[in-house]
């Protein structure tokens, strides 16, 4: 099947996740009501979300190390594997956000501001990132380098950006768990 042809399907598809998946979260994030569905406690999630972000942000770094080093076949490896780790991620948030309430953050002063200003840009960021990686995605495993090339350096330093914040967010947030 041509490229073209593919991107008929493709394209459609990754549009219609990056919005179907930010408007999903959004619902779950005010359910009236949670369903615990693994009774799981509420602080056992963010402490795996943090893990997964940590390495995600590890996995990339490494991924984009070996694209330096003209090391291709590594570099599409540490990247799958990053997308991996988001993957697993946001099914994961999805089934923390069904199952806990949300914890309000406890900080004041200085800190409570920059605690929101990083959480935002992670928010809104998390959202731009989807289609992003998902371009970036499909354009590399398809052998469209140039085009590959072309969206990854947006692509990496906002994913990049997303993963650390993601970090930053549960250390803020780990004494209100």
């Amino acid at each position: 099947m041509a490229i073209a042809v593919k991107d008929r399907v493709v394209v459609p598809t990754i549009i219609a996740l990056s919005v179907i998946v930010p408007v999903v979260v959004l619902i779950l994030m005010y359910l009236p009501e949670r369903y615990n569905l693994f009774g799981a406690s509420s602080g056992s999630f963010p402490l795996f979300h943090a893990v997964l972000n940590g390495c995600t942000a590890l996995f990339l770094l490494t991924g984009y190390f070996f694209m330096s080093v003209k090391e291709y076949k590594w570099h599409r490896n540490f990247m799958i594997a990053a997308f991996a780790l988001s993957c697993v991620f946001l099914v994961s948030y999805v089934i923390s956000k069904i199952s806990n309430d949300p914890v309000p953050y406890g900080g004041e002063g200085t800190l409570r501001y920059i605690y929101f200003f990083v959480l935002i840009t992670h928010i809104v960021l998390s959202a731009i990132i989807i289609p992003l990686v998902l371009f970036t995605m499909y354009r590399g495993l398809t052998g469209e380098y140039s085009r590959h090339a072309k969206v990854a350096r947006w692509t990496f330093p906002i994913w990049f950006y997303v993963a650390i914040t993601g970090v930053l967010v549960y250390i803020f947030m780990a004494p209100y768990y």
